[in-house]
């Protein structure tokens, strides 16, 4: 979808919810919404709708892990790097320099790595702490995306099937991919929650997954935590975001659901709708 000059930008329609859950005391999820051009960023409300004409918007998920509160922590450090760090993308976005998101993305995620793992090493309250990052950046006619760990964004294009456009960072992802488990299998496994990648987490390096998908009017998106795909399955959350819209935003539906039908971690999605 290129506009032409002539034609209105795309609107963006978003609802971003968290839930404990039904068992946890602390809330270890974090999640943002926000819009930015080169020289400032605007926090965005729980559910809204603007026009892309306004500067890119960037919305994330964010699982925290650690002991005591450490992986709320992790999860809030997470979200905050990504606004003070995305400004840097817009002059590329405006340039039409599509390329170079993925390159600042990657960068981003190397950064706030960093960040985490020198916190780790300063504090011992917060040693071994680390957290996941599923972050979508919608330009014009892209949403660009960074992936770390095993929150997870969908994709349902208008009139398809959804796709699972992240890769889960754990053996039984990676058995998920190569056809060795099915998705009953993989949600039973004993290992499903051990990660091989996390920001900070003790570990020295991060392999982001980085990458790319062109939308077009009537597409939609889910950012969720593994909260949300733990307790719904995946035919579930395609109909979550298949539905018509209604009085309640489409997120607080999905987060209910998944409470209502595990509860058992924190949950946190965040909707996007293409109009």
């Amino acid at each position: 979808m290129t506009p032409s000059p002539d034609s209105p930008a795309p609107r963006l329609r978003w609802s971003g919810m968290t839930h404990v859950g039904r068992y946890r005391q602390n809330n270890e999820d974090s999640f943002l919404a926000l819009t930015y051009d080169a020289r400032e960023v605007h926090y965005l409300g729980k559910v809204g709708e603007s026009s892309l004409a306004q500067g890119d918007f960037v919305f994330a998920v964010s699982d925290g892990m650690g002991g005591a509160k450490s992986g709320e922590f992790a999860s809030r450090m997470v979200v905050q790097q990504v606004m003070r760090l995305m400004p840097r993308s817009y002059k590329l976005a405006v340039e039409g320099i599509n390329q170079g998101f993925g390159d600042v993305l990657e960068e981003i995620c190397h950064q706030v790595h960093a960040e985490i793992s020198k916190m780790g090493r300063m504090y011992h309250e917060c040693a071994g702490m680390g957290a996941t990052l599923s972050l979508a950046c919608f330009s014009t006619e892209f949403m660009h995306f960074a992936h770390v760990g095993d929150s997870r964004i969908y994709y349902l294009p208008s009139g398809g099937s959804m796709i699972q456009v992240t890769e889960d960072h754990s053996h039984v992802g990676w058995l998920r991919r190569q056809g060795k488990l099915n998705e009953r299998e993989a949600r039973m496994h004993p290992a499903k929650n051990r990660l091989d990648q996390a920001l900070g987490a003790g570990q020295q390096n991060v392999r982001p997954h980085i990458g790319s998908v062109r939308y077009q009017s009537g597409d939609r998106f889910l950012i969720c935590s593994d909260g949300i795909t733990d307790a719904l399955w995946d035919f579930r959350i395609a109909d979550h975001l298949s539905a018509p819209a209604d009085e309640k935003p489409r997120a607080y539906k999905v987060v209910e659901h998944a409470v209502a039908e595990s509860g058992r971690d924190n949950c946190t999605a965040i909707c996007i709708e293409v109009e």
